[in-house]
């Protein structure tokens, strides 16, 4: 799919991002049945089947909170504790809500953060928390759907704009796997962490040597690994 603020960004459907009077109102939406370059913001041909795409639990995470940070008063208590609970994270970053993984849970675990909020901003917060432990953790509560309802609804009262990540909350629930739960997001975090460090190192200065900066030290700590597990009497000098 094409980048930035595309139209039809969905691969499952024809969701209109930009049609925001039919958002949180609408579910249903045309399937997208094929994938031409050039054509509804296709921008190449699937390397894979689209259906058998997983959506990782950690980026939906990212998004929700987000969403929730985006919504938020910049003059209010709520953004302004923000901006003193993470002071190492530019404002830039807090503005436009983006956290990495032990961000989130900083964030959840600190009580005073839910009396800067209003009561419609405290019940977004409580349905996001309900969906990190009882849908995108490791648990799967039966009324996973009626949480999910709820934390939507909650965020349209705040005024939370709908991303590309709640809207397959919103019409492709189905979509995601029975065992979502058994995913771990170390990974996914690991690689957020490792890219703020390089990002650190580069200044906010993004460009192609950024990324190739960050595979070099892949190949360099695979190739570690693998000298390790080589037996000394197999190594030659």
């Amino acid at each position: 799919m094409q980048s930035g603020f595309t139209k039809f960004c969905c691969f499952l459907c024809l969701w209109d991002s930009r049609a925001t009077e039919h958002h949180y109102v609408r579910k249903e939406w045309q399937s997208r049945t094929q994938y031409e370059p050039g054509q509804q913001n296709v921008s190449a041909e699937p390397l894979v089947n689209p259906q058998d795409i997983f959506l990782p639990p950690l980026h939906i995470k990212l998004g929700l909170i987000k969403n929730f940070v985006k919504a938020l008063n910049r003059e209010g208590p709520a953004f302004q504790y923000l901006v003193k609970l993470f002071p190492k994270l530019s404002y830039a970053k807090i503005k436009e809500g983006i956290f990495v993984g032990p961000d989130i849970r900083k964030l959840m675990a600190d009580k005073e953060f839910t009396k800067c909020l209003t009561p419609d901003e405290a019940a977004a917060w409580a349905s996001f928390q309900n969906i990190v432990h009882h849908f995108l953790g490791n648990h799967k509560s039966p009324n996973f759907e009626e949480i999910i309802g709820d934390m939507l609804e909650n965020y349209r009262k705040i005024g939370a704009r709908m991303s590309l990540k709640m809207h397959f909350l919103h019409s492709h629930l189905d979509f995601f796997p029975e065992n979502l739960g058994d995913t771990s997001d170390e990974q996914g975090e690991r690689l957020h962490q490792d890219l703020a460090n390089i990002e650190r190192r580069y200044q906010g200065f993004w460009d192609e040597g950024m990324m190739s900066d960050y595979c070099w030290t892949l190949i360099r700590e695979t190739d570690t690994k693998q000298y390790k597990r080589q037996s000394p009497t197999n190594l030659h000098f």
